[in-house]
């Protein structure tokens, strides 16, 4: 008996759940198709109604009734016009608008409404699901917007858009009447390091024709020098390791091209003037290899830089082979005249690349993986594509270290090195390890050439 009358209430409360559920869905329809309704009334009542009732669509519509992009089919239903697809979808419901959008009719408003919905969109736009519109909307707050802002950092759990609000709030409750909640302010703006908010501090410390400062209270003008000396200190230091940070990473791409060369004036004693033009045979096959990843694998734009690797170190090493069986083999003892020989070479290199690309620079992309920055404090931007870079030196100096200490390459390299007829008296084709130790040394610095066609 006890299970059916409990199981009669849970049909009850299910079946109120249910109607409760289909009236809020009606209001929340009538509420948005009201949005573009023929009567400025009806539609200042929806715009006062939506942030309650919400749904999906609640701030698209907004935004598309600010934009002009906002419709009314035959039955009254609102539609949300995208001008790009020359398409649209209802707004109450998100389904196709199967009709000609040409035939909506667009709701006239007025400054009074414009208005309410700047008020709204900024409101609604603090509690998007959206990430980006939040963030954007902590970013450009209104100064009406106080209470909206501490609702929102209430319930807002990630870190960039909490410090938003906070920069937010700060910068609207400086000009408060309350001298803690003004001192509590310049504090957290002094925290925050963003050189651009100086502005408002700098006037708290300027004086009148008559020697008085504009800010009559001395505690606040104290926490406002001091909060400017905070962004300032905060500002040289960001300067300081963002130089840091760009010198590494240039520096990085000479490490592989320093590197090359030391390999090949080790073993063999060779000054190679023409090893700055392996970095450019390998920049312009990154370049190349862009350009065929674009006009045959255009949906794998993304990959071109692996493959790039392969093919810039290959073509490097076999410029480089090819300058030492030729004409580099011929010339060892005779340092001066290596020294001439190369540079020759590289003249020639020089204008072969600007007969076939041409005396301007071309552009190399950098893949949408290795495109944006991290930014770890506020002003210090720390570039992907920088990163990156010196993750594959790093890299490429192990894989060297590697093939010197690890190998059988390796070893005869270093036999060489350190006692020449003694390694060929050991069975050591000595010319042979000259010509791949020549072609690697070129071929990093063609991996060198990769890293620079990023920055």
């Amino acid at each position: 008996m006890l299970t059916r009358i409990l199981t009669f209430f849970l049909l009850i409360g299910l079946i109120f759940r249910g109607l409760a559920f289909a009236a809020d869905t009606e209001d929340r329809r009538a509420v948005l198709n009201g949005l573009a309704a023929p009567s400025r009334n009806t539609i200042m009542k929806s715009i006062e109604a939506l942030p309650a009732t919400g749904g999906k669509y609640a701030l698209p519509a907004l935004v598309a009734l600010q934009e002009k992009r906002l419709g009314r089919d035959a039955g009254g239903r609102a539609v949300i016009v995208d001008e790009k697809t020359k398409s649209g979808i209802y707004a109450d419901t998100g389904e196709p608008f199967d009709g000609d959008i040409h035939s909506l009719e667009t709701p006239v408003i007025n400054n009074r409404v414009r208005k309410m919905l700047k008020t709204a969109v900024a409101e609604m736009s603090l509690f998007a699901e959206d990430l980006q519109a939040r963030l954007h909307a902590a970013r450009s707050p209104q100064e009406d917007s106080v209470g909206r802002i501490r609702k929102a950092l209430k319930q807002e759990k990630n870190n960039a858009v909490r410090e938003a609000l906070g920069m937010a709030l700060a910068l609207i409750e400086i000009n408060s009447k309350q001298q803690a909640v003004r001192l509590k302010a310049i504090e957290q703006i002094g925290q925050s390091g963003n050189n651009q908010f100086v502005y408002l501090l700098k006037p708290l410390l300027s004086k009148n024709a008559e020697g008085q400062y504009a800010e009559p209270d001395a505690e606040i003008r104290e926490s406002a020098r001091k909060a400017i000396a905070d962004i300032e200190s905060h500002v040289v230091m960001v300067r300081t390791v963002q130089d840091l940070f760009y010198g590494i990473s240039l520096g990085s791409v000479l490490l592989l091209a320093a590197l090359g060369l030391a390999i090949t004036f080790g073993l063999m004693g060779v000054i190679n003037m023409a090893h700055g033009e392996m970095l450019m045979l390998g920049a312009y096959a990154t370049y190349m290899t862009q350009g065929l990843f674009r006009l045959y694998f255009p949906g794998a734009i993304d990959w071109y830089l692996p493959a790039a690797l392969p093919i810039a170190f290959g073509v490097a090493c076999l410029v480089g082979i090819l300058m030492e069986r030729c004409v580099i083999r011929f010339l060892y003892g005779r340092p001066l005249e290596t020294l001439l020989a190369t540079w020759g070479i590289s003249l020639v290199l020089i204008q072969t690349v600007r007969l076939i690309f041409g005396a301007q620079n071309v552009e190399v992309a950098n893949p949408s993986w290795l495109s944006g920055a991290a930014e770890p404090m506020t002003g210090l931007v720390l570039t992907y594509n920088r990163l990156a870079i010196i993750g594959f030196v790093v890299v490429i100096v192990l894989l060297v270290y590697g093939l010197l200490n690890f190998t059988s390459l390796g070893l005869k390299v270093r036999g060489v090195t350190q006692n020449r007829p003694m390694a060929a008296a050991m069975g050591i084709q000595t010319a042979r390890v000259d010509m791949w130790t020549f072609g690697i040394g070129s071929g990093i610095a063609g991996l060198g050439g990769v890293a620079l066609s990023q920055i």
